[in-house]
């Protein structure tokens, strides 16, 4: 690594679904300080649920923004690992995004667009030009970040794609009717909260209730607008409505999975 290279060093952040039982996370670290030990990495969490692409969507959807520009993203939930499905790298407004092309970045990307995609081909940034089937996170992934991280251009990390055949995760849009919004639940927190898909703007400043498994809840500014074992629905810290109950598990009540539907009535 150059001089140059060490001086424009990025953060990174690590997110998968690897949990904290087996070693994944911490070869993939060790993999990251063979390329770089100075490199400084925050993990987002490895609490996603197994395989659950859109999980890892939102959640990496809603940290983003409270990174520095360039900070560098590597996101590992990949089902298709050793598939046909392809490995790449993408820069945007706010940084970059490492990890497999299956929607895991399309949240990042409808906020903020894509600038350009390559398709990680090149070797030279790969742990092993053999990489095992079933850990592109190890072999594939976690060097090119890191490499990434230390000042490699994007070009440099393989053959340029066309940002708009990055694959986008189908999860229906919310849209506004003529008496509040309809929507669908995108993501379900440690909590149980249930996340939707409709964001705050709709209903900042207005009365309002939400219709989902046949209740109608009230839309509350706080936890703690009903009495504990209550359910209500509000704006929670990332910006959506959500459905919750105070101090307890809105999941696990109402059964609502993801893409299950919901309406904001506004009154």
């Amino acid at each position: 690594m150059s001089e140059k290279q060490i001086d424009q060093q990025r953060l990174m952040t690590f997110l998968s679904d690897f949990g904290d039982r087996d070693i994944y996370v911490g070869v993939m670290k060790g993999v990251i300080a063979q390329a770089n030990p100075r490199l400084r990495v925050i993990d987002l969490t490895h609490q996603i649920p197994p395989q659950d692409i859109a999980a890892a969507r939102f959640c990496l959807m809603n940290a983003y923004p409270y990174f520095p520009v360039g900070t560098v993203h590597l996101a590992v939930v990949d089902p298709g690992v050793g598939s046909k499905r392809r490995a790449i790298a993408v820069e945007f407004a706010q940084g970059f995004l490492v990890g497999p092309d299956n929607g895991i970045f399309s949240g990042v990307l409808s906020q903020s667009p894509a600038i350009a995609a390559v398709e990680l081909t090149n070797l030279n940034y790969w742990r092993t030009p053999q990489p095992s089937n079933t850990f592109h996170g190890r072999d594939i992934f976690a060097t090119v970040a890191a490499n990434l991280a230390s000042g490699v251009s994007l070009k440099q990390l393989g053959q340029e794609i066309d940002p708009a055949s990055l694959v986008k995760l189908d999860i229906a849009e919310c849209k506004q009717i003529s008496n509040g919004v309809v929507g669908c639940i995108q993501y379900i927190d440690h909590f149980g909260n249930l996340v939707s898909n409709i964001p705050a703007s709709y209903v900042q400043g207005k009365t309002w209730y939400v219709q989902a498994a046949g209740l109608n809840i009230p839309g509350c500014k706080t936890y703690s607008d009903v009495n504990v074992g209550e359910i209500l629905a509000l704006v929670g810290s990332h910006g959506w409505v959500e459905i919750a109950i105070n101090s307890g598990n809105a999941h696990s009540r109402l059964h609502l999975d993801w893409q299950a539907p919901l309406q904001v009535v506004l009154t």
